[in-house]
């Protein structure tokens, strides 16, 4: 019951239910991708645009279908854009248009990840940022530390802004979960 609510609040924008329904399905998708790319980056790329999709797409969501079925075939299809494209890089540009449409799925109010990021000292906050992917370094410190838009930064790495948005959400999440094991 609560992943159905959970679809309808982020149907409506809510961005915790956004990062509740990441968070929830992220290693399902992930394990399935890895199993056929055996490859974990290209696992990881293929989640990020997976998500990235189903939140940009959300409102088509049928919900006559499992969510995670439906997240599976999002990421098969990205895979089979991917193998068809044989290009090294997995990512699509958004025109102006879609990016316009797309879900604001990035909150501007602090999330419990973001508090728990700006208690720690630098010098150690700079050593649990080091345990990250480096792509997961990479938007983290130009997100926290040369305070970049979610814009800026899509236009840096030259990635879809969503792509970013979901980059952000999974790394504050891996980056939390690595100060609280410190702890």
């Amino acid at each position: 019951m609560e992943i159905k609510t959970q679809i309808e609040k982020a149907k409506q924008g809510d961005q915790t239910a956004f990062t509740f329904l990441l968070n929830h399905y992220w290693s399902e998708v992930y394990g399935f991708m890895l199993k056929r790319t055996e490859n974990e980056t290209n696992a990881e790329d293929i989640t990020i645009e997976t998500f990235s999709k189903a939140f940009d797409k959300i409102a088509t969501y049928n919900p006559e279908f499992q969510f995670n079925t439906w997240l599976i075939s999002i990421a098969k299809n990205v895979y089979i854009d991917m193998l068809r494209k044989r290009k090294s890089s997995l990512f699509v540009e958004i025109t102006e248009q879609e990016d316009q449409k797309a879900y604001n799925i990035a909150d501007t109010t602090p999330s419990k990840e973001d508090e728990l990021i700006t208690e720690q000292n630098l010098s150690q906050l700079l050593q649990y940022i080091k345990e990250l992917k480096p792509h997961y370094q990479e938007v983290i410190q130009l997100r926290y530390f040369q305070e970049m838009s979610y814009q800026e930064i899509a236009n840096k790495i030259d990635e879809p802004l969503n792509n970013v948005k979901v980059k952000l959400l999974r790394a504050k999440k891996l980056l939390a979960e690595i100060i609280n094991n410190r702890r």
